[in-house]
């Protein structure tokens, strides 16, 4: 199969972000910070990365945050500059050229699938990537960005891709699953795909993660697709169909994934990126030694050493 330049990325950052509530009541939850960066920037800079240099946001009510986030911010680089920071206001106007960002909307919360829907206009002509931004994916030095292995794989072998990760058998329900037939370590041709399978009922403990390289001819399907799990249009279910008409690869990225989706997961992925950096391993580690240390008290106080 024919393989074609991937050059459009699309973000579905329509969602409510209810489990961060209240601090997502006015904030969209892509624009929580990990660190220093907001988690969109981080699937931003991967597209970027990966050689997309159009990024298609499908966003909804209350996400206006993102589209400023983007845009250049000219008065704050003159204040910068200024105040003697010019470095600082050249890192702020970076943000705004790293690509050309387009905007469209979901009206409706109906689901993943349909977030992709929406996209159609701006990436109907060839294969284009997809991202949840939820899903920070850092690969390892020496190897390219998740979406990049996939683009790679595209390029090779043609047809869509999407990133899988082998999880454990009681969290299965969670993910789309996949079956299939393996064509090399890590790749797999994708016979089936379930999404959010029964206890007990999933093909493999493949499951789809975040990233994928998806043919225009999803648009179709997706437009008559049925709700699925959830009452929802689901992308796994499209790309299930598309597997029948055309090839759809699973690869087994190379890479450490930070899910950021609830308070908890966002909390670890916090303190385990801290921890990648010279600047703050340091702290956190002061820290851990200082609870512990109080923890230790505690303990001796209530046994009454």
């Amino acid at each position: 199969m024919t393989a074609y330049p991937v050059t459009k990325c699309l973000f579905p950052v329509a969602g409510m972000g209810t489990r961060f509530l209240p601090a997502t009541k006015e904030i969209p939850k892509e624009m929580l910070p990990l660190i220093d960066k907001p988690l969109i920037h981080y699937g931003v800079e991967e597209a970027v990365d990966s050689g997309c240099r159009e990024i298609v946001f499908v966003t909804g009510r209350g996400k206006r945050a993102i589209e400023d986030y983007f845009d250049r911010s000219v008065e704050l680089e003159q204040i910068l500059t200024e105040k003697g920071k010019p470095e600082y206001a050249m890192m702020v106007r970076r943000i705004s050229e790293m690509a050309e960002f387009a905007y469209v909307r979901q009206s409706e919360p109906l689901g993943l699938g349909h977030a992709v829907l929406c996209g159609e206009s701006c990436c109907r002509d060839g294969f284009f990537g997809v991202i949840l931004p939820d899903d920070v994916m850092v690969a390892p030095a020496g190897f390219s960005p998740v979406l990049k292995q996939l683009i790679d794989v595209h390029h090779r072998l043609g047809g869509s891709v999407v990133a899988i990760e082998e999880v454990p058998v009681e969290d299965t329900p969670r993910y789309g699953i996949i079956s299939g037939e393996m064509k090399e370590d890590g790749l797999f041709r994708i016979t089936d795909l379930i999404e959010k399978p029964s206890p007990g009922t999933a093909p493999s403990r493949l499951a789809v993660m975040g990233r994928y390289v998806l043919s225009p001819a999803i648009f179709p399907l997706l437009r008559n697709s049925q709700k699925g799990s959830g009452g929802e249009i689901q992308l796994t279910d499209a790309i299930r169909t598309l597997s029948a008409k055309e090839p759809v690869w699973g690869i087994m990225y190379k890479g450490e994934r930070f899910d950021c989706g609830t308070k908890e997961s966002w909390l670890r992925a916090t303190i385990a990126m801290a921890l990648r950096r010279d600047d703050f391993r340091q702290i956190v580690m002061e820290e851990v030694g200082s609870l512990v240390l109080k923890g230790g008290e505690a303990r001796k106080a209530d046994i009454g050493e």
